[in-house]
């Protein structure tokens, strides 16, 4: 495996998400700034931050595994909150699945890493 977490491909998948969640979210109401806009934000750049650190720390199975577990459960959180901004009229249906989708392809991949630690040691 190439060496460096920017090479893993749940990595590359999670930090385009994240940035497209960062377009998608200037569309929103001003008036969720401090809410669905920051939730959004933060929960879809800590997958990516999650996985940067766990990778580092792969060494330590464990710390490694906690770590790929904390991006799985950011990347749910990220749905919750699309959820919400569906249920708002913030984003179109089409929007939805296409940024649900790509989520639960991530998840898949972060589970992958959680059955699979070895791999990546």
């Amino acid at each position: 495996m190439a060496s460096g977490f920017r090479n893993l491909i749940v990595y590359k998948k999670a930090f385009s998400v994240a940035m497209d969640n960062f377009e998608l979210i200037k569309t929103f109401p001003k008036d969720e700034k401090y809410g669905l806009v920051s939730q959004i934000r933060n929960s879809s750049r800590s997958v990516c931050s999650n996985i940067g650190e766990g990778y580092r720390k792969r060494r330590y199975p464990a710390h490694f595994i906690s770590k790929v577990s904390d991006a799985d459960m950011e990347n749910t959180e990220t749905q919750v909150w699309l959820d919400f901004a569906l249920a708002c009229n913030y984003i179109s249906k089409e929007q939805f699945v296409e940024y649900n989708n790509r989520s639960i392809e991530i998840g898949k991949l972060l589970n992958d890493i959680l059955n699979n630690p070895e791999k990546y040691s």
